[in-house]
């Protein structure tokens, strides 16, 4: 049986100069704090799946945009079969709300850029926002 990969999407949210996180609560990166997103269903667009799964992981609302970062992550699930995921990370306009953990998160919270460079923020997402910050 072959098998194809995994489409997800992200969203970077910058406001009042701090992106929102999420911890989140299963693989890939379990315990990590990465940028918020999820699986793209079956006929939504990037930006449909962004705005839902952010709500649904944080309940903030956001208007997704173009995508600013892409990346591919190939691992062994707990079943011992590798899992590969192909995700674009989309920028994203903060619109309201405050962020409460929900689907698939132990956490979501605003970080400062000063607050990126730590062991627990996953290295994907710790060097993206680093090269990110750099050009604003």
């Amino acid at each position: 049986m072959k098998k194809s990969p995994i489409a997800g999407v992200g969203a970077v949210i910058i406001h009042q100069e701090r992106v929102l996180l999420v911890q989140r609560a299963t693989p890939p990166f379990q315990g990590m704090w990465c940028i918020p997103g999820g699986k793209v269903r079956y006929g939504e667009t990037l930006q449909q799946a962004a705005e839902r799964e952010i709500l649904e992981e944080t309940s903030v609302i956001i208007r997704a945009g173009e995508p600013v970062y892409a990346f591919d992550v190939i691992e062994t699930a707990n079943t011992g079969q590798p899992c590969h995921y192909i995700v674009i990370d989309l920028q994203a306009d903060y619109i309201s709300g405050d962020p409460h953990p929900g689907d698939d998160v132990q956490d979501a919270a605003w970080f400062r850029k000063d607050q990126i460079d730590q062991d627990n923020v996953q290295e994907l997402t710790r060097n993206f926002l680093k090269r990110w910050w750099l050009k604003r």
